[in-house]
């Protein structure tokens, strides 16, 4: 009965792809069920997120309100730290869907989804051989396509950056893209017209990576590429192919333009602080305390990648990238894997070498990882030592699995103190979301245990994926909204208040903690102040009481206002208290009264 099952299943996807109309209409609504639970589900129902996407955000509202396209500014200073292909993209997105939340994000999620579409097309086109030997193809590679674009889109790295307004999504949009269509046009028919077009393909996603975040759009997909290119023995032949000054000048038409003008306007300031700090002394430095050890990026992979990441070491062993000869002599379109572990392994060296270190850094890397996973599953390795450590890595999903679900259930105990959040603790407690997460993540080890000893494993990394989804509707989400009605909504509706009840020339300081949210959502320049003490010295010394307005509106936290000294309601007007901070109006005299005491 269950050699007639898995008959049946295995016909039902042969007639799949036979059918080429089912087939389309099955991958389009696939593709929209998975990048809707993934990336547009919610997307702007919860504020922006302190600290960095508001910075994005703002910077791309003041080019629509300036009309200044090439320097970006951010609080009335210039914002070097990114090129212009994100604003632009938020810009535009703005004067289409309106200044919020959804327009912020979107650029994001429409890359991700980029992606996944493009995976999906290239896993169906030349998924058929998985490693350097020659196996039968088998059926079911519309399966394995609908199980690779799953695995790019619902792993926790990309879900997180897709969902954020930042520049590091659209990066991995960019480069990903460029490096399937140059996998696309590498399989194709060498010389011919289809194929070139996916090379034009390739040069113009380059070049959308160097506007989105400068020299490292086109030096890494140009390290990993090359690489594959001697390592397979097809450089020269390849280069040809390409025709390198075609792309060069394609390149050069699209991305340089943006990067003369704000050096033209901006000079040295623009060069320093763009290709000196942001760039130079990122690689060779640590930025903004952003160290760490070197085995960093493993951690980020194992749990940005989850579960997923436990079949990676059995699907990079699967590639058999040492038996160099064999690979050599295979056809192009049979080395999709070889291709996609030079990928992987090129983003995670190049991240790993670079002193500076973020989670995000090897976001690049997911799809690549995805394509390794989901070939290994579609060709189950013939080699009894490679079945042996498949099995041994299934029981490890199984210990992966056990311990995020006893993480959960533990979380409440573990959770820190934040002063953003008094009642964090208790927060979560009465949520439940962490027994839900417990409950999910246990059922789905118990699921798969069940499968392994009744030799069913084949279907484990779907039981994996069930789970995922249910995980992303019944936790992520929930706990997203939890977050933002603790953390992020209060500053959004005392943002509100400050905007409705702002005097000409009033200043707003912010005392104890710089939240750039503010300055998105009041759509007023902010003054940050880091200490109280400070504060009251900034009063003194800088504001001119005698002035109009002789006032000023601070936003601070409770306890810190008490360091203020003031009392109302003679001394300050309370405006609005929300969450853990507190905007107040309060006279200037009374500011540097308190100081002097």
């Amino acid at each position: 009965m269950k050699l007639s099952l898995h008959r049946n299943l295995a016909d039902g996807l042969q007639n799949i792809e036979k059918r080429p109309h089912l087939a389309w209409t099955l991958s389009i609504l696939w593709l929209l069920f998975v990048g809707w639970i993934a990336f547009f589900w919610h997307l702007g129902s919860t504020s922006l997120i302190d600290e960095t996407e508001p910075l994005f955000a703002e910077a791309a509202r003041q080019m629509t309100v300036t009309g200044d396209w090439v320097t970006p500014y951010f609080n009335g200073v210039t914002r070097f730290d990114k090129p212009p292909l994100v604003y632009w993209l938020m810009a535009t997105s703005y004067q289409t869907i309106g200044v919020n939340e959804w327009a912020v994000r979107l650029p994001s999620a429409l890359a991700a989804m980029s992606v996944v579409c493009l995976g999906f097309y290239t896993i169906w086109s030349f998924g058929l051989h998985t490693n350097a030997t020659k196996e039968p193809s088998k059926p079911g590679y519309w399966w394995s396509a609908a199980i690779g674009a799953a695995l790019m889109a619902l792993n926790p790295e990309t879900i997180a950056w897709a969902r954020v307004g930042v520049s590091d999504m659209l990066l991995t949009g960019c480069m990903a893209s460029a490096l399937l269509c140059f996998f696309i046009g590498y399989a194709r028919s060498p010389q011919s017209k289809v194929q070139f077009r996916w090379y034009l393909a390739f040069y113009v996603l380059i070049a959308a990576a160097i506007l989105t975040k400068g020299p490292v759009g086109i030096v890494l997909p140009g390290l990993i590429i090359i690489s594959f290119l001697f390592y397979v023995g097809k450089f020269k032949e390849v280069w040809q192919e390409m025709r390198p000054l075609w792309g060069s000048l394609i390149i050069c038409a699209i991305a340089l333009p943006w990067f003369i003008l704000v050096t033209l306007r901006n000079g040295d300031a623009y060069i320093n602080s763009f290709f000196g700090y942001h760039n130079i002394e990122r690689f060779t430095g640590v930025v903004n305390n952003h160290s760490a050890p070197w085995y960093f990026y493993f951690i980020v992979v194992l749990l940005g990648f989850a579960p997923w990441s436990i079949y990676l070491p059995v699907a990079i062993a699967k590639v058999k990238f040492w038996q160099r000869s064999i690979w050599q002599h295979q056809a192009r379109t049979n080395q999709l894997s070889l291709f996609a572990l030079f990928w992987f392994l090129g983003v995670f060296s190049f991240f790993t070498v670079a002193v500076t270190k973020l989670p995000s850094y090897v976001l690049p890397l997911m799809p690549a990882g995805a394509m390794l996973v989901t070939l290994a599953w579609s060709n189950l390795p013939s080699n009894l030592k490679l079945q042996r450590f498949f099995q041994v890595s299934r029981w490890l999903n199984i210990v992966l699995l056990v311990v995020l679900a006893v993480g959960f259930f533990l979380l409440p105990n573990l959770i820190g103190i934040d002063p953003a959040i008094p009642n964090l603790q208790q927060l979560v407690k009465q949520s439940g979301l962490p027994v839900v997460a417990g409950t999910i993540w246990a059922l789905a080890g118990v699921g798969g245990a069940i499968l392994l000893l009744r030799r069913q494993g084949r279907w484990l990394l779907g039981a994996n994926l069930l789970a995922f989804i249910a995980f992303m509707m019944f936790v992520i989400t929930p706990a997203a909204f939890l977050m933002d009605g603790a953390r992020q909504l209060p500053l959004k509706q005392l943002s509100a208040i400050a905007a409705t009840s702002h005097q000409p020339g009033e200043e707003l300081i912010m005392i104890g903690f710089k939240k750039p949210s503010v300055v998105f959502y009041s759509h007023l320049p902010v003054t940050y102040i880091k200490q109280t003490d400070t504060g009251l010295d900034y009063v003194k010394k800088i504001l001119d009481a005698r002035s109009s307005p002789v006032s000023v509106m601070v936003l601070t936290q409770p306890q810190k206002l008490a360091g203020l000294k003031l009392s109302p309601p003679s001394q300050y007007v309370n405006l609005g208290k929300t969450g853990g901070y507190q905007l107040i109006r309060a006279s200037k005299w009374a500011l540097l009264n308190s100081s002097m005491n």
